[in-house]
């Protein structure tokens, strides 16, 4: 892991939909910086010095040298290099707290729901039919919900901000959750869109070279 008399930002990450939200970010901000894996199939997330900084025991999480500053929490870090930088969100006002909301929306359901459909229906299929059910209604009203809220809308707030970016990493996961995107076209459109961006293609491949989910 990183020392405190580097400078830069060091990410600590894995192969997930959280982790991917911040290095899409740093590579959208064109930063330099150095990734740790943090391999949670090992229990990485449990060591002690991850621990320190990271006390939820969750990726991904951050040391910025330049300001001494420690972070946890995805959607909390898009905020806070998003203000650091002045990039990809809105000064204070009426934009800005509508792109406040959307991230929130990301935070409190699109991740933790989507999460719950890829834990039933992905991983452990046939064992809680009740928990498959339930999951795949939401997942589905979840998709509608930014599938209605992009009428008319390139972006999720008009313009590309942390909120793409927070919630982006969650759709490319369409197939755990047996989505299928022609369903919901003005969302697939917006995938697409995002998909092309050099930086999110980079962002993608960290901790590991994968290669983006393209629907049919």
């Amino acid at each position: 892991m990183g020392t405190e008399n580097e400078k830069g930002i060091d990410l600590y990450t894995w192969a997930t939909p959280n982790g991917r939200k911040v290095s899409i970010m740093l590579e959208e901000l064109e930063l330099s910086y150095r990734v740790f894996p943090i391999d949670i199939t090992a229990g990485d997330q449990h060591q002690p010095e991850f621990v320190s900084f990271s006390p939820n025991n969750k990726i991904p999480a951050i040391v910025d040298h330049d300001t001494g500053t420690k972070m946890m929490e995805s959607c909390a870090i898009l905020m806070y290099l998003a203000n650091k930088f002045g990039r990809f969100v809105s000064p204070i006002g009426e934009k800005y707290w509508e792109e406040m909301q959307w991230l929130m929306f990301q935070a409190g359901h699109v991740g933790p729901m989507l999460g719950q459909t890829h834990h039933f229906v992905k991983f452990n299929p046939g064992k809680a039919p009740y928990a498959e059910e339930r999951y795949r209604k939401e997942n589905a009203r979840l998709y509608t919900v930014l599938e209605n809220r992009l009428k008319g809308r390139e972006f999720i707030c008009d313009t590309y901000s942390i909120v793409d970016i927070a919630t982006w990493p969650w759709i490319s996961r369409y197939e755990f959750q047996q989505m299928n995107l022609n369903d919901f076209p003005r969302l697939k459109d917006w995938y697409l869109r995002i998909s092309e961006r050099p930086a999110v293609q980079k962002g993608y491949a960290v901790p590991q070279e994968l290669t983006i989910p393209v629907p049919g």
